[in-house]
Formats: C-alpha cells, structure tokens, sequence
C-alpha cells in the first residue's frame, strides 16, 4: 500500500502518537481537554529563539492554558539541568510538561519528569544499578513533540543524562517515563538546516541498524528497526539536500520506529559515540554518524548474515556486509558527514579517556561481538 503522507493518523506502539502535517495544532486542545491549567516547555536555546517556538507557545495559550518556558540546557544534558528544570516548575506551580525539540529537550524534560515526585538523587535511578526499582510514584502529565528526526526520545521511556563533573553518561528508565501522548508533525521539522537534519537522520539510522543487530530475541524489534531503516534510506539524502514533506515525514516515522525497536538495545557505536559528546562536545548524532562504519567492520565477522538482510531490505546492488558498510560511507559522504575525528578537534590525548568512558558505557553490553577496553582505543584510533 502506498502511504499517504498528507494525512493525519494516531497509532499506539504502545505510546499514543498523533502524526501528521498540522498536529501541533491539537497540542493545546488536548492540554485543556484533560484539565490542566499550567504547562513547562522545556526547550533548548537554540530552538527558544525560533519564531517556531513562539508560534507552539501561542498556541498552547489560545487554549487558555498558561505556560511557563525552560531552556537551560547544554547540547550534551548534564544533572545541574534538570535541578535547575525542576525548580523552575515548582516556583511556578505547574501541573504538566511539554518537551519540544530534540534529543537534549526530550531527556531533560524526561527528567524533569522523573524529578518533581521522586526525591532521592537523580542518579539513584541510573538503569545500571536497578534505579527502576525506585520509580514509585506518578509523574506529571507528560507530552512530547519532536523537532527533529533523530533520537525518537519522544517515544522513549528513558533519559540520558551525564554527570557533571566525571562525563559518565547514566541512563534511568522506567515505563513511566513515557509520555501520554506524542505530536510528531513533520512539518515542525521543514526548516531545519541541512547538517542538523544530516546529523540527527544518522542518528535515527544508527538507532534502528544497532538495534537490529544487538543480541537477544526480539522479533518485534527486528522488524520495526528493518522498516525503519528501510524508510530511512529511502529519505535521508533528500531530506538533508532537497527536503519536503514525504522525505521529511519518512525521517520522522524512522526515527520513532529506532527508538521503539532500541527497546532491544544498542550496541557498540553508541558506546563510541556517548564518550565523544561528554569529553569534547561532539553532537551525538555527528558522533554515531562517524562511528557507525568503524563500529560495522568491528562487528562484520559475527553479525555479517544480518548485514547481508539490512543490505537485501534497501535494495542494494552488493548485498554483502561489504557492501552494507560501504553504501553507510556513501551515504555520509552525499549528506557531508566528515569521515574521520580529527576534523571535530579530536586528538591522540584524548583516546586513552575515551575508551574509560566507552568501556563504563553501558550500550555494548547488547552488542553481538564483545568489546574489550583495548578495542575501543583501536576503534577511536581508526576513526582519527
């Protein structure tokens, strides 16, 4: 059946997602149809000085609902963000929480979220040590609209947040944490430029490609990350160098189906990629862009066979795990990724921290091939 791209659709996966051109419109109405009175949208500062977001603000206030507005947010989110998020809704009563924009917005909200009724220290729910256990309580009345197409946080029900002063990034979890509903309108996304579509579409690539390959029985995930790979590649090219609604639609349907079948898990590009946002910065879809065929060819000699599918699934001349690995350079080459590290300012002081950090990062856990701290050093020294 071909997809209609101009229409609106709900469909629950199990989060209630309202798609479509025009949805951000129903965001207010909603709001006030379940009776609350004061909203947080939490933001970036890069997305809070857009006429875009002024138009979302007015439109939630015609709905008579009052808002308060939060931006402190640092491309990589660290804890003190949070802190100084859940203050700024307690100072001004509110009764919910809209995260709009991207991954940083998302997980700071999410956090936020997690926050206002659950008291230990924020890192007590880090996933890693069963902080789950933890998260007892309701949280506010949580909603989500993405800007971008790349982390798929809005359907998430996890944050990544790093600590301040170590960089160590912790993710806490629970399926509280989801929001009760998503606007995923594409056309939120049409203006955005060209390296930040480039960046976040990998992003949303590398989501559904880890996902697919990481170890462990999930067919239901098996299946959302092929067709979310498969939309993924037949959009992103266009959506970075000739953007419209069908191409820009698909990216955003690819990036909520990487973040539903990452339920699976992740593997070892992310473990390379986290460690290059907290220690020097890096946009985390840029740094899973450059990994991800430096992360494939560490992994091409036990998870080859499902390469082999992935490259049948979009159609590829070479369907080998060669020709899979080299259609991703391709592929980052056409929407100008850069190949190697050294052009983000990355140098050989760094890689010994590096691989501290990959090692302790707890995404290659889910990764087929096993990784040692020596092969992180190898694969951040390739990449350089």
């Amino acid at each position: 059946m071909t997809q209609d791209w101009t229409q609106k659709y709900n469909y629950n996966y199990p989060t209630l997602v309202r798609f479509g051109k025009g949805v951000i419109e129903e965001l207010g109405p909603h709001l006030k149809d379940n009776g609350l009175k004061k909203v947080l949208v939490v933001t970036d500062p890069g997305l809070a000085k857009l006429p875009l977001f002024t138009t979302v603000i007015e439109l939630i206030k015609k709905s008579g609902i009052d808002v308060a507005t939060f931006w402190d947010i640092d491309k990589n989110p660290v804890k003190r963000n949070v802190l100084a998020g859940v203050d700024i809704f307690r100072q001004n009563q509110c009764d919910s929480i809209v995260g709009l924009g991207g991954g940083a917005s998302m997980d700071v909200a999410r956090a936020i979220a997690l926050k206002i009724n659950h008291h230990l220290d924020l890192f007590d729910y880090d996933d890693a040590i069963g902080g789950d256990r933890h998260v007892t309580n309701e949280v506010p009345y949580f909603v989500t609209v993405p800007t971008t197409c790349g982390t798929g946080s809005e359907v998430g029900r996890s944050t990544v947040i790093a600590d301040d002063l170590t960089h160590e990034k912790k993710i806490l979890f629970s399926p509280k944490l989801m929001a009760r509903k998503v606007f995923a309108d594409p056309n939120l996304t049409m203006d955005l430029p060209a390296f930040v579509t480039a960046a976040t579409g990998m992003d949303a690539l590398t989501h559904n490609i880890e996902a697919y390959l990481a170890k462990g029985f999930s067919p239901l995930c098996d299946g959302v990350a092929l067709e979310g790979i498969s939309l993924i590649a037949q959009s992103l090219e266009r959506a970075v160098n000739n953007p419209d609604l069908e191409s820009r639609s698909k990216m955003m349907m690819g990036s909520l189906m990487g973040a539903t079948a990452f339920q699976k898990g992740l593997g070892v590009v992310h473990s390379l990629a986290h460690p290059l946002s907290t220690l020097v910065d890096m946009h985390h879809g840029l740094a899973n862009a450059i990994m991800l065929p430096y992360g494939m060819e560490f992994n091409q000699s036990v998870s080859g066979e499902r390469m082999i599918t992935i490259a049948k699934r979009i159609g590829l001349k070479d369907c080998t795990s060669q020709g899979f690995i080299q259609w991703i350079r391709d592929l980052n080459s056409k929407i100008s990724i850069p190949v190697k590290l050294s052009s983000q300012n990355v140098g050989h002081e760094h890689l010994e921290k590096l691989a501290d950090l990959a090692i302790k990062d707890p995404c290659w856990a889910s990764n087929e091939r096993p990784v040692t701290r020596q092969d992180f050093y190898e694969l951040f020294s390739k990449a350089l």
